[in-house]
């Protein structure tokens, strides 16, 4: 077996696309909008964790800028290292999330744009549970997904093949509150990809707080 046989599926996608990814998204207003609605409710100096961080723009780089201690975490290495050279108030780690040690209420707030797509449903849910632990209560969440009732399917993704699980938007919105979530709002939208091979695509981004424990 090599060494590639042992790493994520994901960490050999986007080390492929690289910096395409960052130009294809840039124009998503809704991303925007959603790291506008996490910054109104952040305190000064705010730790925030970024799942899936890529290349560290927009979501490391906005927040950074607004004076929040920001920990992206990406498994592909040409992510982490781009991410590192656009934002170097930010910190970043090559790792796969579902394997490093998450303290309980370690965060103030937490971003998940679009990374959990090439994990099962089961991991997908124990992740996310682990997500929630790892904020303090009352913190922040948000969560954006391609709202697709489909598991473990081929697709095409800027040219290179994948297998993609999601679930639709009312079940994703349930997965948030089975893991103890708040939904206090969200957003959906049509987005197409600045990329020759890409189509249109449905978002779903929801506006989560982690409700305070009981009796608070």
């Amino acid at each position: 077996m090599t060494e590639g046989d042992h790493r994520p599926r994901a960490a050999t996608v986007f080390d492929a696309i690289g910096a395409a990814y960052e130009q294809a998204f840039a124009g998503s207003a809704a991303h925007r909008a959603s790291l506008e609605w996490l910054l109104g409710r952040l305190e000064p100096g705010s730790r925030v964790l970024d799942v899936g961080s890529g290349t560290g723009r927009p979501t490391a780089q906005v927040l950074a800028d607004a004076g929040h201690d920001v920990l992206g975490v990406d498994v592909s290495p040409v992510m982490v290292e781009l991410a590192a050279r656009q934002v170097p108030d930010a910190s970043f780690r090559c790792a796969d999330i579902r394997e490093i040690s998450l303290p309980d209420a370690s965060f103030d707030a937490v971003c998940v744009y679009f990374s959990l797509l090439q994990l099962s449903r089961a991991e997908q849910s124990a992740l996310l549970g682990r997500l929630v632990r790892a904020v303090r209560p009352g913190g922040h969440l948000v969560l954006a997904t391609v709202p697709l009732d489909v598991e473990d399917v081929e697709a095409v993704f800027m040219g290179q093949p994948v297998r993609v699980t999601s679930f639709g938007a009312e079940e994703f919105a349930a997965l948030a509150g089975d893991a103890g979530l708040s939904v206090l709002g969200q957003e959906r939208s049509v987005f197409t990809p600045a990329h020759p091979e890409a189509i249109p695509e449905p978002h779903l981004f929801l506006y989560c707080r982690r409700e305070r424990d009981p009796g608070r």
